[in-house]
């Protein structure tokens, strides 16, 4: 037993630096899906097509030659546009949100393979922004640790700033009443076009920066980002709260390093990589649950059925 211990500690030390990475560029994407869900209430499944696009766009501009920090900002307003097609098909044709989210997602695939040509890119050799991390060796963990804590801190401050000023605050108004910002003279439309493109641009970024990272392109890397980044979320929520903007926006990053961090555990105590996807849905299940727990037990105990029993 304590040798089985030793051997996993070992084992999840050495992966921390990698998972620490991997967990500050896809805390964009908790970002990407934060926003829209709780900020405007807005239930989008766009990030897991914006993601790819992202990534699909930073490919093919490194691979011709672009600069890496103007790919990352080509595919940060390519997921801006993505986000704000999303929410107009909502707004104009009355499509429910995740349905919109679905449609959009569904043709990002088709796009991203038009960009690309094929279905994965390699930019193995080319320069990246992980490159420019002073006083360390280029494109090892600690570069990438610093490049994307330096995006990821300069994002989170400029987000506190922008959501307590009026603009700010008229997107937040919206989420919260969208018929009361309107009587009030906010435009629903031009706010929720922005929040979700914002969203989808946030996710997009994530993708430029993650194939700078690893190297490639692959139309199919979104798959399944959703969940592990609601999942993500649902863990940075019950940590540091989501009572203000600051929490709210500190949980993604919080609750993106936690989650990797807890898959470099199962990992390193040797469960199967296929076994990793079911145990994030039941991990989610049991977040999104244990509030409704708690409130009962709270209430006085008995569920409903029983005391209409008694």
């Amino acid at each position: 037993m304590m040798e089985f211990i030793s051997s996993t500690f070992t084992s999840y030390v050495a992966l921390v630096p990698v998972t620490l990475s991997q967990s500050l560029i896809l805390a964009f994407v908790v970002l990407g899906i934060m926003i829209p869900f709780r900020t405007l209430h807005f239930p989008d499944l766009t990030s897991e097509g914006a993601y790819p696009l992202g990534g699909c766009i930073c490919g093919i501009l490194i691979a011709a030659g672009v600069n890496p920090a103007l790919a990352i900002v080509a595919a940060l307003a390519c997921g801006f546009i993505a986000g704000c097609c999303t929410a107009f098909i909502h707004l104009r044709f009355r499509i429910h949100t995740l349905l919109a989210g679905i449609l959009m997602m569904t043709m990002l695939y088709s796009i991203n393979l038009r960009i690309m040509g094929k279905s994965n890119l390699s930019i193995f050799g080319s320069d990246t922004v992980y490159n420019w991390a002073p006083f360390v060796t280029p494109g090892f963990p600690v570069s990438k640790i610093i490049i994307a804590g330096i995006i990821g801190a300069a994002v989170f401050l400029i987000l506190n700033w922008f959501f307590k000023t009026e603009k700010g605050t008229a997107l937040r108004a919206v989420g919260s009443n969208p018929a009361m910002a309107e009587a009030q003279g906010i435009s629903v439309w031009v706010s929720t076009i922005v929040g979700v493109g914002l969203a989808s641009a946030f996710s997009a970024t994530s993708g430029a920066l993650m194939v700078q990272s690893q190297g490639f392109a692959d139309v199919n890397m979104g798959l399944g980002i959703l969940i592990n980044g609601l999942a993500a979320l649902m863990i940075g929520e019950a940590v540091v709260g989501k009572k203000s903007v600051f929490r709210q926006l500190l949980a993604p990053f919080v609750g993106a390093i936690i989650y990797y961090q807890l898959v470099s555990l199962c990992l390193a105590a040797g469960m199967p990589p296929p076994d990793l996807k079911l145990a994030t849905g039941l991990f989610v299940l049991a977040m999104l649950a244990l509030p409704t727990l708690k409130r009962r037990r709270g209430a006085g105990g008995a569920p409903a059925h029983e005391k209409f029993r008694e």
